[in-house]
């Protein structure tokens, strides 16, 4: 990319920043989807039938409506209501998932109780010191992967990603930069970001919020000079014109937004993928964990789920079994790399 009225990064800054961009890469990095084959009849819904007796599933979302484990528990709410009847959805906001998981882990071995989780929550642990972590829970399946978008208000001066850079470059403290919580993949993309283009990535100004709709709204206000989200997050927003999307933190150009380019098409060395997955509380029996996996396996595979992924943008990164356990505990370990790296660990 060609940075207009901008200098380029310093080798010392990129030698800096290379030490650990290996690290996000791997941490985000798709794993090979391990999939169940469909239950036949009698099979793995029978026996999360079995499981659940006369009771729903309660899912949890561990943060305000409207943003992306909010989305996701309630697609599947519509994609298990074949399998398993009605599910209930509810929210528990605040503190990227960790005031969620504080209650979460304190529900007892119920298996009828299932949480959404995904990166921004592991951050979001280490950076808030919580008490509690994904290994006082049960996972059971990663689902999707989504990307992120840097984004401006329609009528923000800066053009393009190279106007973002220079602005950057030049006093970076004054570029506020708006998303979701803490130590979140927002958070870590803009660090990234930062690190590109010379600054040091604990510098960045970052307004972190509980909810994509706070977000976009201090970036709406001006109190924001950019914002990060996830794709399905600032899509509609996107589409009605009141944000304009700068790039994508994707490997190549995305089919919904396919005129916007990616971080390394204006010259970054970025790529950021978020995840989203499903945990039941820790202490459910071997058998209650087995049934719900495969329960959810076979909901990714239901039409209903395969609509969410194309309207939602999401990718699709089902992973269960001891491979999602082992995934997820080399994420607890990465991300903790990564954020000390840029200053939040």
């Amino acid at each position: 990319m060609e940075q207009r009225g901008s200098t380029t990064t310093t080798p010392q800054a990129r030698r800096r920043w290379t030490r650990w961009l290996p690290a996000v890469v791997a941490v985000v990095a798709t794993v090979t989807v391990v999939a169940t084959a469909p239950a036949e009849e009698g099979g793995a819904v029978g026996t999360a039938r079995e499981v659940l007796g006369d009771r729903q599933l309660r899912l949890m979302a561990p943060a305000e409506p409207g943003g992306g484990w909010d989305q996701t528990s309630r697609e599947m709410q519509g994609a298990l209501r074949d399998l398993v009847g009605r599910a209930e959805v509810y929210n528990v906001g605040g503190a990227g998932g960790t005031i969620g998981l504080s209650q979460f882990v304190r529900l007892g071995a119920d298996p009828t109780q299932l949480m959404t989780t995904g990166l921004i929550m592991i951050g979001a642990i280490e950076t808030n010191d919580s008490p509690n972590s994904l290994a006082d829970t049960t996972p059971l399946v990663r689902l999707t992967t989504d990307y992120q978008v840097v984004v401006v208000p329609a009528d923000s001066p800066i053009a393009d990603t190279a106007d973002l850079v220079t602005a950057m470059q030049e006093d970076l403290p004054s570029v506020s930069i708006s998303g979701g919580s803490a130590g979140g993949v927002e958070q870590i993309l803009a660090g990234m970001i930062a690190g590109e283009v010379g600054a040091d990535p604990a510098e960045v100004s970052y307004v972190a919020h509980s909810g994509g709709g706070e977000a976009l709204t201090t970036l709406l206000s001006g109190r924001a000079t950019a914002g990060i989200s996830g794709l399905s997050e600032i899509m509609p927003q996107i589409e009605a014109g009141t944000v304009r999307a700068l790039a994508v933190s994707s490997p190549e150009r995305l089919p919904s937004l396919p005129e916007v380019p990616t971080l390394r098409d204006e010259g970054l060395d970025i790529e950021l993928e978020n995840w989203r997955g499903v945990v039941a509380p820790a202490g459910i029996s071997e058998d209650e964990e087995r049934a719900l996996e495969e329960l959810l396996v076979d909901m990714t595979q239901t039409e209903a789920w395969q609509d969410a992924l194309e309207r939602r943008g999401w990718g699709d990164a089902t992973l269960a079994g001891p491979e999602f356990d082992e995934f997820v505990r080399t994420e607890r370990e990465r991300v903790a790399v990564v954020l000390d790296e840029i200053g939040l660990g």
